[in-house]
Order: C-alpha cells, then sequence, then structure tokens
C-alpha cells in the first residue's frame, strides 16, 4: 500500500527554539521553553484541533449548516512518568450561529471516529473525547 509521502524541514534556532514547515511552505516557530512559540506538546494539541475543526467546517458546509464562529479548546492530560505522552485529550467545541446540535455532533463525531488524520495518527490508547456549546 503506497500514500502520500508529507515532507518538514526543522531548523534550531537557539535555545529550544525551532523553525519549520514543509518545503516551500509558510513556516511556523516550535520553542520548546513556550517562550517564543508553542512547544511540542502544545503544537500537537493545535494541529488536533486545527485537523477536526477543518473536518467539521468541511462536513457542515455540506450539510449546509451556517454558522458563524468556530472556536475549540484542547486540554491534554500527560503522564508524570517519561515519555510524558498524553494519556487523554478533551476538546470543547464551541459554536456560534446554528442550533442544529444534531448535525453538528454527526460532523464532530465524523471527524473524530473516520477523517481526522492526526486523531488517527495518536497511540489507540489515548482518549479522545468532547464537549459542545452552541451559543
Amino acid at each position: 500500500m503506497t500514500g502520500e509521502t508529507k515532507r518538514v524541514t526543522l531548523n534550531w534556532v537557539q535555545d529550544l527554539r525551532f523553525v519549520g514547515g514543509e518545503p516551500g511552505g509558510p513556516l511556523i516557530t516550535i520553542d520548546g521553553d513556550n517562550a517564543e512559540g508553542p512547544g511540542p506538546m502544545a503544537t500537537l494539541l493545535l494541529a488536533a484541533a486545527a485537523c477536526t475543526g477543518s473536518d467539521v467546517v468541511d462536513i457542515l458546509k455540506k450539510m449546509r449548516v451556517p454558522f458563524r464562529e468556530l472556536t475549540l479548546e484542547v486540554a491534554g492530560i500527560r503522564r508524570e512518568e517519561h515519555p510524558r505522552r498524553y494519556v487523554s485529550i478533551h476538546l470543547d467545541y464551541r459554536i456560534v450561529g446554528t442550533e442544529e446540535e444534531a448535525k453538528i455532533r454527526r460532523a464532530i463525531d465524523l471527524s473524530l471516529e473516520k477523517y481526522c488524520s492526526v486523531v488517527h495518527s495518536l497511540a489507540p490508547d489515548i482518549v479522545v473525547a468532547y464537549g459542545l456549546s452552541l451559543a
């Protein structure tokens, strides 16, 4: 089975700060000290949020569910011992401008269960849960 190969380059800048991205694409700063950019573990949460957020936006458009805002807040619980990986991740979706809760929950479930590549790239024993609030 062959698939798409993604490539990135990451360059050390100073201290625990790195800059990288896809060749020819925009660059991001990842800072192990969380001073000039999010650290690696926060970046992982951001990647999961952006992945599922993109899925939800796309699915809701296909469902013809209009909305004005989508905000995701993500919390990850890490192990105390090394490796200090995530053992659970909780995503809170806040959507403004619609009351179609059943369709929104369906979009979120499709994202987390089928489409979100980042979530599906995590260790299978990481518990992923979500909450939803509409305004």
